[in-house]
């Protein structure tokens, strides 16, 4: 099955990745003052030696006081550029290509981390510089009860920011990295700005749609005269935030977005409140998935699907009806690194074990040939009854 969409080389400017399997950025916690450890090599290396196109490395911060948490990836140095290439370089030997995604969390900093229970973080003895590190935000609002009131960012902090990511984009280039996405959603700094919720500004950065806009199209400029014309550019949106936010106003930014060199929207959901937008009704494979859809056809732009991607005839189904371009596995590929070789080989895709390392492809396609490890999935099996059902009504 060569024509799989799935699994067919995927081209964006001067970068082709070999599928549209993509690996979103997922935080890890696991940093030593903004440094990679061998933890970041051995999570980002697994998944690309998993036979993902695209591995992206988790929302790195352009900025100190923009870490969400301890252990938070950093930028904001050129210090991070050497250690920062020897992940990309790992997982180029794998033969994926290597993204990251730059970010600042703003009002949601200085946080637990997730298993420690969600809210603010206590003051610890151990981070020297707790009071420097003050949660920032476009407006002096917290995101709940149970928050810290941010700062208020004055104006030219706001234009120092907008720099803070150009300087990203640029040590993110000069570390190898092929793909830069910026973080919009979840409730994050940029989300902050555009959100009426968060975002009582009376400057330039405030008030009307398209000055709430702003500071996200000020930093899409900025990053593209750092980010060279060959490399694409992502922007990771909330599309739907349930709080003012949707997909219209998406659909209107991301058509600017497209003007000053922003290739693909990776569709995403929620975060400005503490109640998801989606979460609260039934949750059900590619929940998210028309998001994507949307923004895709309103506004002419290449998008990335995210949200319960659980099976590869899942994912082929969403590129056949046009729904995205690509096909972002999260969680699931925690669950199983491998997914993309388990993808292609139960939806018959050919050579599904040549774009993994020898190490284990080799020993894999041995037993695939002896007729071990080709089970159907789930999902396909309940496609398959469906189908039957159907035939035996009609």
């Amino acid at each position: 099955m060569s024509s799989l969409m799935l699994f067919s080389p995927f081209s964006i400017r001067g970068v082709t990745l070999k599928n549209r399997v993509v690996v979103p950025p997922m935080h890890q916690y696991s940093a030593v003052k903004g440094f990679p450890t061998d933890w970041h090599l051995m999570n980002a290396g697994k998944f690309a030696a998993g036979g993902a196109g695209l591995v992206v490395v988790e929302s790195t911060k352009v900025e100190r006081r923009g870490c969400g948490t301890v252990g938070d990836l950093g930028i904001w140095d050129d210090a991070f550029i050497e250690p920062l290439k020897r992940l990309v370089k790992f997982i180029h030997e794998q033969g994926a290509v290597a993204g990251i995604q730059l970010g600042h969390s703003g009002r949601k900093a200085r946080a637990n981390r997730p298993w420690e229970g969600d809210g603010p973080l206590q003051r610890r003895p151990n981070v020297e510089d707790w009071d420097a590190w003050t949660p920032v935000a476009p407006s002096a609002i917290a995101h709940s009860e149970k928050w810290h009131v941010p700062r208020a960012l004055e104006r030219h902090e706001v234009k120092d920011l907008v720099q803070a990511w150009g300087r990203g984009a640029r040590r993110a280039h000069e570390a190898g990295f092929e793909v830069l996405e910026l973080h919009g959603a979840h409730g994050y700094l940029v989300h902050e700005f555009l959100s009426e919720r968060s975002n009582q500004r009376t400057d330039e950065y405030g008030g009307s749609e398209a000055n709430r806009m702003r500071f996200l199209i000020e930093i899409a400029e900025a990053v593209r005269t750092h980010w060279p014309e060959r490399k694409p550019l992502f922007v990771r949106l909330s599309v739907e935030d349930n709080a003012g936010w949707g997909p219209e106003q998406s659909v209107r930014l991301a058509k600017i977005l497209k003007t000053k060199g922003v290739d693909v929207i990776d569709c995403s959901s929620g975060g400005i409140t503490d109640q998801a937008p989606i979460l609260g009704r039934e949750i059900k494979y590619s929940y998210q998935v028309p998001l994507s859809e949307y923004v895709r056809r309103h506004a002419d732009i290449m998008t990335m699907a995210v949200g319960l991607i659980i099976h590869g005839d899942q994912a082929e189904d969403i590129l056949r009806e046009s729904q995205a371009d690509l096909i972002a596995v999260g969680r699931e590929i925690l669950n199983n690194p491998n997914w993309p070789m388990d993808a292609a080989l139960k939806l018959g895709a050919e050579g599904p074990f040549r774009n993994v390392p020898p190490q284990f492809g080799w020993w894999l396609g041995t037993r695939a040939r002896r007729g071990f490890g080709t089970q159907p999935s789930t999902y396909q099996v309940g496609l398959q009854v469906g189908l039957e059902e159907t035939r035996k009504v009609l």
